[in-house]
């Protein structure tokens, strides 16, 4: 059964459903769930309860039209119908978008949401993979992109913010910068999917900017902020001539009767539907200052409700997910099939105190084989990407999408290519303020969160995986060895006798665990994450918690959008 559960997850980019789980799992139950990526407390046990009374009349009859639930759902938001487009989930708007907006070409960093890397490449586009930078902690380089993009002459720009799966954040400001920069694209998209987990902005949306903009396009989902993925719903905004081009596209009655009863009892609602919100945000930073006290586990700032972790030197993603669900029930997001990413990262979604000190424990075990089990080994063959379509694996296997290589090493600073320099694809954006690559960034920009080393801290073989050609991994290693592992056994010497032997492999790297309190490069500590080493905000921007929803009366704030009138 273990097999029959384990193997739902060497098919395709994403993971197996909670439906096929249950359903391989022998007793109908689910694990507890640190994969999908859903706001866990709301709907209120109430609000389940109401939805559940009414099940008989919600399945059994037709929906409204989507115009009329749209009409709805603006009128909370304060939005005009005509500049929104709602959606049987942000990948049916994914996909319109493409079909519909996307000519030629688009831009994207990785990793991030598959679906913005495999939709377009699926339709014959040209897809160009912006690497974010493990040594830089993933952050996004706005003005590094805006160069790449006008050096690859690509017409879409996508921006997810924060972005899935690192949780990387872009303020307001910045991004309002890159869309008067990039206006001469066909297309800008910024995904804000996971927007309500925010708190490094009171009001972080560009939803106003778009409406007003020719080429813009706020995605926005809702299953992820109410806890309701299943019933597939999401919504787009833009000026009305780019929204109303999506939306007569759409079948009359793409939004089915859950989608329209969640969206009529919502104005009744908003007063838990902010404190979930605080409670998440609440959840995520003792979630990450538990996960980073345990030893050789990397923690990156996130802005989602998820955290993006690096494994430590010698624990194989694939085999950890694995025991993690056998052995514990317990379901993790392995990322190696994200392009941009490896298994040496997993994506943990935020869930209440309780769950997370089950996660931890059962962490314990798997990685440093504590109670129960042995330390995780490294794989003894390679680990490759697997996007779950053949054209994205040979690309990946090649380039990054772009005709570009990866930095060869963590710390090999930026890809000389993406650095900036003065064009005509840049005249705006430098007269916006936007800073140039090797500037230590300005107002507006984001800083990645790096804590002083108090100790020379060697960078993992993981370095070599940043490549996106494959590489062969290191040899399996314990995880708690109190000595390094022997030198490698030398290559053996080359046949042809004209050709030089190669070069001496490199000392062995240490195979112990990363010191605790001691992160590895664009990591956070447990202090850090706490606020206690926390680096000071760029300038112009001061952190404000964000408001919520706290009636009836003012739902907008939660969305960046403010008050009407």
């Amino acid at each position: 059964m273990a097999g029959n559960v384990t193997s739902l997850f060497r098919s395709g980019a994403h993971s197996p459903s909670m439906a096929a789980l249950a359903r391989e799992g022998g007793d109908g139950t689910g694990p507890v769930d640190f994969c999908i990526p859903c706001n866990p407390y709301f709907p209120t046990p109430a609000m389940m309860e109401t939805m559940a009374a009414r099940l008989k009349d919600i399945v059994t009859f037709y929906p409204s039209s989507a115009d009329t639930i749209t009409a709805e759902l603006c009128n909370l938001l304060q939005l005009p119908p005509q500049a929104v487009a709602m959606g049987n989930g942000s990948t049916e708007l994914i996909t319109w978008i493409d079909h519909l907006l996307v000519r030629e070409s688009l831009a994207i960093p990785v990793p991030t949401f598959g679906r913005w890397t495999d939709q377009p490449m699926e339709t014959g586009k040209r897809v160009d993979m912006f690497p974010l930078q493990e040594s830089n902690g993933f952050a996004l380089d706005l003005a590094q992109y805006a160069d790449f993009i006008r050096t690859r002459g690509t017409r879409v720009a996508v921006i997810c913010n924060p972005n899935n799966p690192d949780g990387g954040f872009v303020p307001k400001r910045a991004l309002v910068q890159f869309m008067d920069a990039m206006a001469d694209l066909d297309l800008i998209v910024i995904d804000e999917s996971f927007l309500e987990f925010a708190d490094a902005e009171q009001e972080p949306s560009v939803v106003q900017e778009a409406m007003i903009r020719p080429n813009v396009i706020v995605l926005r989902s809702l299953g992820k902020n109410f806890g309701l993925h299943g019933i597939r719903f999401g919504y787009m905004v833009a000026n009305p001539s780019l929204a109303g081009k999506v939306r007569s596209m759409l079948p009359k009655w793409n939004l089915n009767a859950f989608a329209e009863y969640v969206v009529f009892m919502l104005k009744e609602h908003g007063a838990e539907y902010a404190q979930s919100l605080l409670q998440v945000r609440k959840d995520r930073l003792e979630m990450a200052s538990q996960l980073s006290a345990l030893p050789g586990l990397t923690v990156y700032p996130s802005q989602g409700n998820f955290l993006f972790v690096r494994l430590p030197v010698g624990a194989e993603g694939t085999v950890v997910r694995d025991r993690m669900l056998t052995e514990h029930r317990i379901l993790v997001r392995e990322c190696g099939n994200k392009i941009g990413s490896s298994s040496r990262f997993l994506r943990l979604v935020v869930r209440p105190e309780v769950d997370v000190r089950r996660l931890v424990s059962a962490m314990e075990q798997v990685l440093y084989g504590t109670r129960r089990g042995t330390a995780v080994p490294e794989l003894g063959t390679g680990t490759s990407y697997s996007s779950g379509t053949a054209a994205v694996d040979r690309l990946v296997s090649e380039t990054n999408g772009a005709g570009m290589q990866l930095a060869q090493a963590v710390g090999a600073g930026p890809v000389p290519s993406l650095a900036p320099a003065p064009g005509p694809g840049l005249a705006a954006a430098a007269g916006l303020g936007m800073p140039m690559a090797g500037q230590s960034g300005g107002a507006g920009m984001p800083q990645p969160m790096m804590a002083p080393v108090p100790v020379p801290v060697p960078v993992p073989a993981a370095a070599a995986q940043m490549q996106m050609p494959m590489q062969a991994p290191m040899a399996p290693q314990p995880m708690m060895a109190p000595a390094p592992a022997p030198a490698p056994t030398p290559a053996p010497p080359m046949q042809m006798p004209q050709v030089p032997a190669p070069a001496p492999a490199p000392a062995p790297m240490p195979t112990g665990p990363t010191p605790p309190g001691v992160p590895a490069r664009g990591g956070l500590t447990a202090a850090q994450v706490r606020g206690a080493t926390a680096p000071p905000p760029a300038p112009g921007l001061s952190p404000a918690p964000a408001t919520g929803w706290p009636n009836a009366q003012s739902w907008p704030n939660a969305a960046g959008m403010g008050q009407a009138g």
